[in-house]
């Protein structure tokens, strides 16, 4: 049967870009084609032409089968997707410990999370909260891709992989060693150096599910996830795998992590009117505010997707990962620029046939503006390109910002930014993650196309 691709259309802001295009060079679409049948010409003396066939090497096709979330904005895809349709801010004031001594006051909290059902109460009790985000996350990736506890025993599993990362890891479980030392008389938590390593909730997730596949994580910072799902596709394209859980969780809502923002003047100081403190691109913008939760995407090889019957939301066509080389906190326009060029001819795409980005604008002032020349840059003069960032909702989630905003880049509903509603039909999608220290990611998805 024929499966169905949901990334149809968005409400995207009117936000397009006008200024003249930055040369250079993409290939044309050739989704899921690397190479096609061309006959070669061999000549030598006194010797006839001989031609020889090329065997055709048709590229396997990754797509969206399933997402899961825990976000500030909602756990479930829907909940979340009406909520930024509505414009609802998710940043609040932080009520789960006392900020009084802290310099910033406010974050987009999980208020009312839970890992019951997806948790066991022995796990929930042991792990980082990074932890409990990834694994719920995980598993309603699995739910709404339609991978029961029957599907699950039917897959092979040493074809199926998990590459969730986490920018930060167990914060709280590090603190409260930290405190722990500070007393002689009190012994360390002996699952203290376990359940605070950044890779633990993939291998808690696999040794519940049972998938034997590639399992590790990647640490890019706020560009986690992006470089996560590229990685995952990367397996699935290469053969090694099927099917791969991928994306981000993080639980920086903490004061180790408000502190160390604060000391480096990344958070906004807008503790008075939390939903308005992040804001991409506004004249006033100051800075980020942190934000705890995760993405995760289960991503498929398209026949092996059709094969269950699966629902497709959307393909994924490709990306790029550089280095800026440049500076450890200011970003360099020229390094974007490579990054989503790079992307869009890895991908196969033509600059013209993007006209939706999900803008990584971390509401900073320095940083906004420098992606937003870089997309200057890149697409100049395509009017009908929209942009929008969903920071100003959901709060930067650090590395689990990346697959939210993927989330939310192909969720096939509608989208609403700003005070104009415009209905957008996707033809190429591009979600840019970027981090301290240069390191860029740009990755692109769109309706899968009939066959």
């Amino acid at each position: 049967m024929a499966a169905a691709s949901s990334l149809s259309s968005l409400l995207v802001s009117s936000m397009a870009l006008t200024s003249p295009i930055f040369q250079s060079h993409c290939l044309n679409n050739t989704t899921c084609k690397r190479g096609t049948t061309m006959a070669v010409s061999l000549q030598t003396a006194n010797k006839p032409v001989i031609h020889q066939e090329k065997p055709t090497n048709k590229r396997r096709c990754v797509v969206v089968t399933g997402i899961g979330l825990v976000t500030a904005l909602g756990e479930d895809p829907d909940v979340f997707y009406n909520n930024v349709l509505q414009g609802i801010s998710g940043i609040t004031e932080i009520e789960k410990f006392d900020t009084s001594q802290l310099p910033s006051k406010i974050g987009a909290e999980l208020k009312s999370f839970s890992p019951e059902g997806f948790v066991s109460s022995k796990l929930a009790m042991r792990a980082d909260n990074f932890m409990l985000y990834l694994i719920t996350a995980g598993k309603k990736a699995l739910a709404d891709g339609g991978i029961s506890d029957e599907v699950n025993g039917q897959l092979d599993k040493t074809r199926c992989g998990i590459i969730v990362g986490s920018a930060m890891g167990g914060l709280r479980i590090f603190y409260e060693w930290f405190e722990n030392m500070l007393i002689l008389s009190r012994r360390p938590n002996p699952f203290s150096v376990p359940m605070a390593g950044n890779n633990m909730g993939c291998a808690a997730l696999a040794i519940e599910l049972g998938w034997m596949g590639p399992n590790y994580i990647i640490n890019a910072g706020c560009a986690t996830s992006n470089h996560c799902i590229l990685s995952a596709a990367g397996h699935i394209i290469d053969g090694i795998t099927d099917m791969m859980l991928c994306g981000g969780s993080d639980a920086g809502v903490h004061p180790i992590g408000l502190a160390g923002f604060a000391s480096c003047k990344a958070l906004s100081k807008r503790d008075c009117d939390p939903t308005k403190a992040s804001c991409p691109w506004d004249t006033n913008r100051d800075g980020i505010v942190l934000g705890d939760g995760a993405g995760v995407l289960l991503l498929e090889e398209l026949e092996h997707a059709k094969r269950r019957g699966a629902r497709i939301y959307a393909e994924f066509l490709g990306g790029s990962s550089s280095a800026d080389a440049y500076h450890l906190t200011r970003p360099h326009p020229d390094g974007i620029v490579r990054c989503i060029e790079k992307a869009l001819a890895k991908a196969g795409v033509a600059r013209e046939d993007v006209n939706y980005i999900n803008a990584h604008a971390p509401s900073t002032q320095v940083g906004d503006l420098i992606e937003f020349a870089a997309l200057v840059r890149c697409f100049g003069n395509n009017m009908e390109l929209k942009i929008n960032s969903t920071k100003s909702m959901t709060g930067h989630l650090a590395g689990a910002t990346g697959a939210v905003d993927a989330i939310a880049t192909i969720k096939d509903m509608n989208l609403l930014v700003g005070s104009k509603k415009e209905r957008l039909n996707i033809k190429v999608a591009l979600s840019n993650s970027f981090t301290l220290g240069g390191q860029n990611s740009s990755i692109l998805f769109a309706p899968l196309q009939s066959e």
